[in-house]
């Protein structure tokens, strides 16, 4: 691009959000900088949460079957404790973000517990290789392992195999969007709906909201660069990418579950989500896109407290309480 327009402002109270934290996440992450942020702060805590909001959950740690020839897998299975309804509860299936490259089954998984505490449902979060010690196919081949095993032994943990959402921000996003996919395809189990949160799903990194964002925020293009090319080396970028790895490739998307996408206007995915969510609507597909006015990525987990994070994360469970009702 020969000339780059400034980013949509940030939310004021996001800015000031992102002034506090700016001097723990830097926008630019390169490869080298990997291992030095898998060892920081910045990453655990976003997975130090009450995992039993209260005593709401009762939390169990459970090794499963990875995908065929490799290592198993595993899985963080949160159940209510005093369901408020009697029979097989939904099943948020929840896959954590961090770019391919970082994080595990506890990251970002207070907002799957936060909705589900109001749905009565049970939360399954998995955990998969990480990239680039385990570059495509592998994390989205545990994902699928993960959900296999959650659908086959959903009665087991009190859940419903027919009533499974797909849910996760960033790469996790991505990574669900490329498992309703991949689930499609292979004759798997079939979620009854996507909830896809800043979703990263397209190698290319060349959109507009991509260049806007150099330097800006907590992910720009370098670190998405960085990310894509732990996942798909040099591969990335090029004509053979699979839509189960960058779900953007995908040329078909008839046949997917109800999805709900939503973005910041001020993120490097912007333009990407909003394409997707297009695509999905020129297929017939049910889809419900939220565009946040000055919404950095991942805001509503950076600064919770801000009024335009409630108003999302108010927008995501109405979505799902709608799905569970239909």
């Amino acid at each position: 691009m020969t000339s780059v327009p400034p980013p949509p402002p940030f939310d004021p109270e996001l800015a000031a959000a992102l002034e506090l934290i700016k001097e723990f996440i830097s926008p630019g992450m390169t490869l080298e900088d990997i291992d030095a942020i898998r060892r920081g702060p910045a990453i655990s805590q976003l997975g130090e949460a009450d995992l039993t909001q209260g005593g709401v959950f009762a939390v169990e740690d459970r090794e499963v079957a990875g995908p065929v020839g490799e290592p198993d897998i595993s899985l963080l299975i949160c159940r209510p404790t005093a369901p408020r309804t009697s029979g097989p509860l939904p099943v948020i299936y929840h896959v954590h973000g961090g770019g391919m490259v970082l994080g595990d089954n506890r990251v970002g998984v207070s907002a799957a517990l936060e909705y589900a505490a109001e749905l009565d449902a049970v939360v399954v979060s998995v955990e998969y290789r990480l990239a680039p010690e385990h570059p495509h196919p592998a994390p989205i081949e545990d994902v699928y392992a993960g959900l296999l095993w959650t659908a086959e032994h959903a009665k087991e943990i009190g859940g419903d195999p027919e009533r499974i959402v797909l849910m996760g921000a960033s790469a996790g996003g991505g990574l669900c969007a490329a498992l309703a996919l991949l689930t499609r395809d292979r004759g798997g189990p079939r979620p009854i709906g996507q909830l896809l949160l800043c979703p990263m799903l397209d190698d290319r990194n060349d959109t507009p909201s991509a260049h806007q964002m150099v330097g800006v925020g907590v992910w720009d293009r370098t670190a998405n660069e960085s990310g894509w090319t732990a996942l798909l080396g040099d591969r990335r970028g090029g004509p053979d990418v699979s839509p189960y790895a960058a779900p953007a490739r995908a040329q078909d998307l008839t046949g997917l579950p109800p999805a709900f996408l939503d973005v910041g206007s001020a993120e490097t995915f912007r333009d990407e989500v909003v394409s997707y969510a297009s695509r999905l609507w020129q297929t017939g597909a049910v889809a419900e896109l939220h565009v946040w006015p000055g919404g950095f990525h991942g805001f509503d987990g950076f600064a919770p407290q801000a009024a335009i994070s409630q108003t999302a994360r108010a927008a995501h469970l109405n979505w799902l309480r709608r799905l569970l009702a239909a």
